[in-house]
This record gives C-alpha cells, sequence and structure tokens, in this order.
C-alpha cells in the first residue's frame, strides 16, 4: 500500500530515479527501498522500512545476473557460471555500485543510525541496492528490473571473464599444504547474525588444530572461502 511522502522527499526520489534511468509509476516504493529498520523504529507514523523489498530483490538480482551470464558466456560451465556469479554479486560489489549511484544520501535512517555512519555502512549499501531492484520489479516488471540489473553491472561484468573467475580459496588451500603428512584442515562454524532472510555466517580454519583464519558471508560456503583465502595470505606472507 502507498504511504505519503512529503514534498521535499518526492523530489529528491524523482531525482534519484532520472539518475538510475528508472521511471516509477508508484514513488513510495523507491521511498520504502531507501528506509531503514532503523528510521521506521523511530517514526511516528507507520512508514514502511526496506527488509521485504531487499527479501525480493535479492532473488531478481541473482535471476537476473544469471541469465546475463548464462547468455553471455555459452561455453562456460555451470561450476565457472555460479563463481562468476558470486564475484558479480558479493556484498563489496553491491555496495560499490550503491555508492556509485549515492544512494547512501537518500537513505532515511534512525538518528542513532545515522550517527553512526550508517549512510555508508557496507551493509545497509548492499541492502539498499537490492531493495531498489525489487521497488523496480514491484514497479515495472520483470523486463524493467532485468534490464536495471543489466546496466548496474555492466561495468562489473567486464572485470568477470572466464580466465577472472572469483578463486575456489578452499581448493587453493589444500593444495598448498597437501604435501605435508598428518596436516588436516578444519571449517568451524563461530557465528550467525542477522534475520533469516539476512544471515551471515562467521567461520574459522584450523589448520592441525590451530586457528590460521575467519572469514564471514551470506552463506556457510561463502564464509569458509574467506577463512581459507585468509589462512593462505597468513601461510604465504
Amino acid at each position: 500500500m502507498a504511504h505519503e511522502i512529503t514534498k521535499e522527499r518526492r523530489a529528491a526520489l524523482v531525482r534519484l530515479s532520472a539518475q538510475i534511468g528508472v521511471t516509477f509509476s508508484e514513488l513510495s516504493l523507491l521511498d520504502e527501498a531507501l528506509t531503514h529498520p532503523s528510521y521506521t523504529n523511530e517514526a511516528k507514523d507507520a512508514v514502511p522500512h526496506n527488509e521485504r523489498l531487499e527479501f525480493l530483490g535479492d532473488a531478481v538480482l541473482e535471476l537476473a545476473s544469471s541469465t546475463y551470464l548464462y547468455a553471455q558466456y555459452p561455453e562456460c560451465s555451470e561450476g565457472e557460471l555460479t563463481k562468476m556469479r558470486a564475484s558479480l554479486v558479493q556484498s563489496e560489489t553491491l555496495a560499490r555500485l550503491a555508492r556509485r549511484l549515492h544512494l547512501g544520501s537518500y537513505l532515511r535512517l534512525g538518528r542513532g543510525e545515522l550517527h553512526n555512519g550508517g549512510a555508508d555502512r557496507q551493509n545497509n549499501l548492499e541492502n539498499a541496492f537490492e531493495a531498489v531492484i525489487g521497488a523496480v520489479y514491484l514497479d515495472g516488471g520483470w523486463e524493467a528490473a532485468q534490464d536495471y540489473v543489466t546496466r548496474q553491472l555492466a561495468s562489473e561484468v567486464l572485470s568477470v571473464e572466464r580466465t577472472h573467475v572469483a578463486r575456489d580459496y578452499k581448493t587453493a588451500l589444500q593444495e598448498h599444504i597437501q604435501q605435508k603428512r598428518h596436516v588436516s584442515i578444519v571449517y568451524e562454524l563461530t557465528g550467525e547474525t542477522g534475520p533469516d532472510h539476512d544471515k551471515r555466517f562467521t567461520t574459522r580454519v584450523l589448520i592441525s588444530g590451530q586457528p590460521m583464519g575467519e572469514g564471514t558471508g551470506r552463506s556457510k560456503k561463502e564464509a569458509e572461502q574467506q577463512a581459507a583465502a585468509a589462512a593462505l595470505a597468513e601461510i604465504i606472507n
């Protein structure tokens, strides 16, 4: 359901929609996509926040990026396409794209979150980027959302050629130490944060019982890869 938007906020959102190349029939969707839960918690009126749109946008992003890569790289295997997609939609990439669009300056944040640098926090920017995708999808449908995602990822795709696929750090770590006998590698989940639809997992890798690296990701597999990368950096350096 659409909610009321002030004249000043509407003008700002119109400028942003022109900047990102999307015309919204329902501008309140874009407003919702850029409203952090901390703002809603402090607001006196029932202002919706962006968690539901982020959930939807995450799914649209995965399908749109998968569709693009499938068509763009017909020679790549399923495993290669999966790694390429992971490189495209990782948290750092989405936050960087959000900064390029200046989404942080349009985010509505609670006083505490704003004071603590929430407008440039990676997690907030990543979620806002995905929420905007969700808003574009609800407002304009699949074709509009696919076009928007493709345009936003275009500059990143150039660096995700087959020879630049994200490394499998777990395999690289295994290969690096496999010549040593009686050396074990164990990945241990040490923490989980966030709601069910936006979990963050923290994992550490132990080599022969000694902790050698820690990583965080949106899945256990991603966290393990980051932990393996940290261990490799520690061993090599």
